[in-house]
């Protein structure tokens, strides 16, 4: 297909497109004429794993090469490919390590890790972004005298192991190559966590209607 039916079926504007190909973020096609390149579908689905991160899960630009270029590297097997991409997304700000509730919120943490038996965490060799993630939020809810201990804590904890189940799942379901598992892994967890949150307000909302409401 020409640039005109990428741009088109992508829904993404030719300018994009094109600003796209210059930073590295698609691969370019293959030149037929001095000025004209033809795309396969292999770019359009990466197209719109580009349009996901950016548009969507508003990923940086460098941070989307970064991405990409862990999910590019044959060196890896499925699993790193994905972690490796996955750690590259947007995780927020580092933790304060001279906040109190941050020892506070590392040690509740590394309790609820190891009683899950999740193999992640600063007494590992792997310690995920999303780690750091967990300990901001829980100091967070620290300082503010909000319920952070474990038992408060694990409920979530298991329904996040159920969601995992569901999530690579349907990343299975999903079919096509390996590539084309590991890119949709990638999109979707950038795609459904506005659905999750969606879906637990409106969750919420429901309870609150069960016990609470007049009617």
């Amino acid at each position: 297909m020409r640039l005109s039916e990428l741009s088109r079926r992508s829904g993404v504007a030719t300018a994009t497109v094109k600003f796209y190909l210059r930073e590295g973020l698609l691969p370019p096609g293959r030149r037929i004429t001095a000025t004209q390149a033809e795309y396969g579908e292999e770019h359009l689905r990466r197209l719109r794993l580009v349009r996901a991160l950016i548009q969507v899960g508003g990923v940086s630009v460098a941070s989307a090469r970064e991405v990409l270029a862990a999910l590019d590297n044959d060196s890896l097997d499925q699993n790193d490919r994905l972690g490796t991409a996955v750690w590259a997304l947007p995780h927020g700000k580092p933790a304060d390590l001279d906040d109190p509730a941050t020892e506070t919120a590392r040690q509740r943490a590394d309790r609820l890790l190891e009683r899950l038996g999740w193999g992640y965490g600063p007494l590992t060799d792997v310690t995920p972004p999303a780690y750091g993630m967990l300990v901001n939020a829980i100091a967070t809810l620290e300082r503010l005298g909000y319920p952070c201990a474990f038992e408060d804590l694990e409920p979530y904890a298991r329904a996040m192991e159920q969601l995992a189940v569901n999530d690579l799942d349907l990343v299975e379901r999903y079919g096509g190559t390996a590539d084309e598992q590991v890119e949709a892994a990638v999109a979707l967890t950038v795609l459904y966590e506005p659905v999750l949150l969606a879906l637990r307000r409106l969750a919420e909302a429901e309870e609150s209607r069960r016990r609470f409401g007049t009617h």
